[in-house]
């Protein structure tokens, strides 16, 4: 039993041994260092970015109410069409106390000069029959009664509006009728029956009761960064892209820089538009996210190569090209139109040179 445990021992101590000099020798053999090649060809480049966004419609309107009031009736939903002047809602009219006490004033008080009116009117005519009184002392009586006639009809006009929200000479016009201001679809109402509106004043905005767009006419509307807003002019084409319709996309051409810039999460930027074609094979939505992509710089037939061949140092810039002897000779190179991967070469190498690129492997760690 003693000499196995010995055996044993000596064994692993031999290993020990062995697998130290294997490490030591691995470590004392010289680097061997080998890199990737690539060959200078002729290619198109171009650099792009891509802007953020989303699909809006260029028209979107929200109806407001012209009263103050409660919703009695709607007649539409969120999703169908209408049309200009089509009826949305109906109020029912939640008078001002005021408002409503001076137009009832009013109406007491033009009833009072009409019925003074009428009575003088009634004497006027009675002397003016007996030949009494000339045509010029009648014709003004009656115009004096006719006068105070059209105010009593306008002050109980003007009490009715203030009251039910609609008079009866004008029933067509009530405005206890919220009306659509443009066709297209209704996007929201954001209202229910029984629900409290106001009217838009100096005050405030006024109560939303419907929100309809034209969806025959959407644009994209996205933010670009001021380094890259200088490299834009109206009418560049775009690629839009909607994220929640993957076989969606699409050509358009960019319409609107902004003069101002706003800040975004500590970055200044632009905001741009570009009308978006419609689609018979999709159904594009008010708010889908969507991204465009502008070429910013082209350049055609280029000598490219890849941008990690570059050595850099302080202004210059070098490639190693490799000799037929299979040497690497470092040359000073001038770069143009950089797409992040490939890089356009005006001088220091031609068609066909090989350069060499990052380091794929050290033998002598292996």
């Amino acid at each position: 039993m003693k000499k196995v445990v010995k055996y044993i021992i000596f064994a692993l101590i031999g290993l020990l041994f062995i697998g130290t000099f294997v490490f030591l020798f691995k470590n004392s053999r010289p680097d061997v260092i080998q890199y990737m090649e690539h060959e200078a060809t002729y290619s198109d480049i171009s650099r792009t970015t891509v802007v953020t966004g989303k699909i809006e419609p260029r028209n979107e309107v929200n109806v407001k109410p012209q009263i103050n009031g409660i919703i009695a009736e709607l007649y539409k939903e969120a999703g169908q069409q209408v049309k200009e002047g089509e009826v949305i809602a109906k109020l029912r009219v939640i008078p001002d106390m005021n408002s409503l006490s001076s137009a009832q004033s009013r109406v007491r008080l033009a009833e009072i000069n009409l019925k003074q009116a009428k009575t003088n009117f009634d004497r006027e005519k009675m002397l003016y029959d007996k030949k009494l009184v000339s045509d010029e002392e009648y014709d003004k009586v009656v115009q004096a009664y006719n006068q105070a006639k059209e105010e009593r009809d306008a002050a109980q006009e003007s009490l009715e509006v203030i009251r039910d929200g609609v008079s009866k000479n004008n029933a067509t016009g009530s405005s206890t009728l919220v009306r659509s201001t443009i066709t297209g679809l209704i996007l929201d109402i954001p209202v229910k029956v029984g629900n409290s509106v106001i009217q838009a004043n100096t005050m405030n905005d006024g109560t939303t009761v419907a929100t309809v767009a034209n969806m025959s006419d959407l644009i994209f509307d996205g933010n670009i960064d001021e380094t890259e807003v200088g490299s834009l002019v109206e009418g560049m084409p775009m690629l839009i892209s909607i994220g929640a319709l993957p076989e969606y996309k699409s050509e358009a051409a960019l319409e609107y820089i902004s003069p101002k810039a706003v800040e975004n999460n500590g970055a200044n930027q632009f905001e741009i538009k570009a009308a978006v074609p419609g689609s018979n094979e999709h159904m594009i939505r008010s708010g889908y996210s969507a991204n465009a992509e502008i070429v910013l710089e082209k350049a055609d037939s280029v000598l490219v190569i890849p941008e990690s061949a570059l050595e850099f140092e302080g202004a210059d810039t070098y490639v190693y090209i490799k000799g037929e002897d299979g040497e690497f000779t470092r040359t000073q190179v001038t770069t143009g139109l950089s797409d992040g991967l490939n890089i356009e070469i005006r001088t220091g190498l031609s068609a066909g040179d090989k350069v060499r690129g990052t380091r794929i492997i050290n033998i002598g760690n292996k």
